[in-house]
């Protein structure tokens, strides 16, 4: 039985349904992101774990959310149908939430009960989560007439408009609540997790609501064991008859003396799929190491939840700009873009936005120290004397010509290691910070020892050129810095401290500015705006890629089999994260490498995709079931043909006698 309902909105041809499915889906997702937002680091300041278990266990957590559609799919298309799986998994994910939001309580337990409620908890919001992900797309879709293919086309993209916003909402709001409201006496993570489980009981509020006007497919019975069967039978059939029976067009329709034809046909069709997303797994490996490079490269400017952000933000507005522009240009032009090569071009523009990361990497590694080969060091030079200083090393001459008063060499390389007399020997820090802040020290040339407050930053410089420790202080302008000894108070002008450089004040005399001001490590000095052209490729390449898939994989599935082939597609993710927990040292290559060998592996995964691609037939299901709804008909018709002339024959024949 199919219960439907015909009202659409506001006179489209867009179902009523749709708008309570779209709503869900946004809770759902700000409960999700909103989650992960301070999951890591729950981990670390609140179970006290260390960054590589916190990762660890993070990236699993995540990897489990895109195995688990399958169960999700197998229980929607085989025993409850969809409408029932989301309800009943939705409420294991509230349970999770609720699990997870009392393990973030202090005065609940210890820190033992604390991990054990936190693993609960998250193993729950994985099988919720992963398993309602392939059944609200698909039961979407479902709302949806045949003829209405165009707006069942676009509602995916909406869909996945709805996930982004989601996310952009989450990663302000979550992070907010946990550090600027304070409970039971620190970082509120409570409620940090208690939001994200209230929108997720709003999600499935919504969703029971519009309960009158979905459509709602039956479930096809237990599809995994019959399809597992077809196949079984297929190959054993196949083995014992090969060579006694003629040949077949396809190894499947060895199962066509057991089987009806429209479970083989519609194997096929799923299988077809699926060969087609084998290489899929790579390009979201490399899409996943390409965020993580670029939030390394531009963490200097932005922290890594605002790149994640900024991400979710482009997508909002690229979305309607493909969708009402850009296709519809392409459409005009005369050129067929199916959904394949919508994913073939997505990938081919996230190769381009790794030869744009390239380029910007390289620029960027100009104002980068490299530290010294094994067995040597990079030695700096202060002169703080009144006269000119000549440094001299045996077997060698990096320092040709003499220091004058207050000069300072730049780091010099290829020097053996050393001892210094008579001056004083101190470990520079080199590398550059990962959040953008700058660094900073002071030395101390006066004979008292000096406090200096710089922002909300304390320094301390013991007397007779004593070195303060290195601190990383926002990038911003300094002035009036707060410089105080035992018999003493003045201010300093320090100036701009900019992104990503390593700064050495010289404090030798007391007055109203800095003597000395040195930049030892430059600055960074890439505009943020060469960040640009790669997160538009980026983004660009994931709305072709990422909705296109989406909608393909609804579009070319049977429909006993529709969230089956979701959770296919969003396998590939899940085997895609598993690459990357494998390979996620990687070889030890710069970035720049990095990025320009991802850039390669990604046209040639286009290329095979491509190939692929080329001798795919799209089929439409919606005319299977018409053509073996005319079949059975037509069965049906011959049936009772031959039965009247049975009647008939039977009629004819003498009558015999009863013995």
């Amino acid at each position: 039985m199919l219960i439907c309902c015909a009202q659409k909105l506001c006179g489209t041809n867009y179902p009523v349904s749709i708008a309570f499915i779209v709503v869900n889906e946004f809770c759902e997702r700000f409960s999700y992101y909103g989650m992960k937002a301070v999951l890591t680091l729950y981990f670390i300041h609140y179970l006290n774990w260390d960054k590589d278990l916190s990762t660890a266990v993070y990236h699993a957590f995540s990897s489990l959310c895109y195995f688990t559609p399958l169960l999700g799919a197998l229980i929607a298309d085989s025993w409850l149908g969809k409408f029932k799986t989301i309800i009943y998994l939705s409420i294991v994910y509230v349970i999770g939430h609720v699990v997870k939001s009392v393990g973030a309580i202090p005065d609940v337990g210890d820190s033992t009960l604390h991990i054990a409620l936190s693993m609960v908890g998250l193993v729950l919001i994985a099988f919720g989560t992963g398993g309602i992900k392939p059944c609200v797309a698909a039961f979407g879709g479902d709302q949806f007439d045949e003829e209405n293919t165009e707006e069942r086309t676009k509602f995916f993209s909406i869909f996945y408009m709805s996930i982004n916003a989601g996310s952009v909402l989450s990663t302000i709001v979550t992070p907010i609540l946990r550090g600027d409201v304070k409970c039971f006496g620190g970082d509120c993570y409570a409620l940090a997790f208690g939001v994200p489980a209230a929108l997720m009981v709003i999600a499935l509020v919504v969703f029971i609501s519009g309960s009158g006007l979905y459509k709602k497919s039956p479930p096809e019975g237990n599809v995994l064991v019959r399809v597992c069967k077809c196949i079984g039978f297929a190959i054993q059939n196949r083995w014992r008859n090969s060579k006694k029976s003629p040949k077949k067009s396809h190894w499947l329709d060895w199962a066509e003396e057991k089987y009806p034809k429209r479970l083989i046909q519609e194997i096929k069709m799923v299988f077809r799929v699926l060969v087609l997303y084998i290489p899929l797994p790579m390009f979201w490996a490399l899409f996943d190491q390409q965020v993580q490079g670029y939030i390394q490269l531009i963490s200097f400017v932005f922290t890594d939840t605002q790149i994640v952000m900024l991400n979710a933000l482009l997508i909002l507005v690229f979305i309607p700009i493909f969708d009402m522009g850009i296709y519809p240009l392409i459409g005009l032009c005369r050129i067929k873009l199916t959904p394949l090569r919508k994913m073939a071009v997505g990938m081919i523009l996230a190769a381009i936005a790794f030869c744009a990361a390239t380029v910007v990497e390289i620029n960027v590694i100009k104002t980068v120290v490299e530290p010294s080969p094994a067995k040597e060091s990079l030695v700096q030079v202060y002169n703080l004397m009144d006269s000119d200083v000549t440094v001299q090393f045996p077997g060698h001459t990096v320092f040709s010509d003499p220091l004058k008063p207050n000069e300072v060499t730049s780091p010099q390389k290829n020097m053996s290691a050393f001892h210094c007399i008579h001056t004083l020997h101190v470990n520079d820090h080199i590398t550059k910070s990962e959040t953008g802040a700058a660094y900073l020290r002071f030395i101390n040339t006066h004979t008292e020892n000096i406090n200096i407050t710089v922002g909300t930053d304390e320094f301390y410089a013991a007397a007779n050129y004593g070195i303060s420790q290195n601190i990383s202080v926002p990038r911003g302008e300094y002035n009036g810095v707060v410089c105080e000894t035992n018999s003493n108070q003045y201010h300093i002008d320090l100036g701009l401290l900019d992104f990503g450089a390593f700064y050495t004040v010289i404090l030798s005399k007391v007055g109203d500015r800095v003597q000395f001001l040195m930049e030892d490590i430059q600055a960074n000095n890439i505009h943020i705006t060469w960040q640009i052209p790669q997160y538009v490729f980026l983004t660009a390449g994931e709305v072709m890629f990422s909705i296109t898939g989406l909608e393909f994989s609804y579009s070319q599935a049977p429909a006993s089999m529709k969230s089956v082939l979701q959770a296919g597609w969003l396998m590939t993710v899940a085997f895609g994260n598993v690459i990357v927990l494998i390979v996620a040292e990687g070889a030890g290559m710069e970035q720049w490498a990095e990025f320009l060998l991802f850039a390669g592996l990604l046209v040639a995964v286009s290329i095979i995709f491509s190939i692929m691609a080329y001798f795919y037939t799209y089929v439409d299901p919606d005319q299977l079931d018409k053509t073996f709804r005319e079949d059975t008909d037509d069965e049906k018709v011959k049936s009772s043909d031959s039965k009247k002339k049975e009647t008939v024959s039977l009629t004819d024949m003498p009558k015999q006698t009863k013995m």
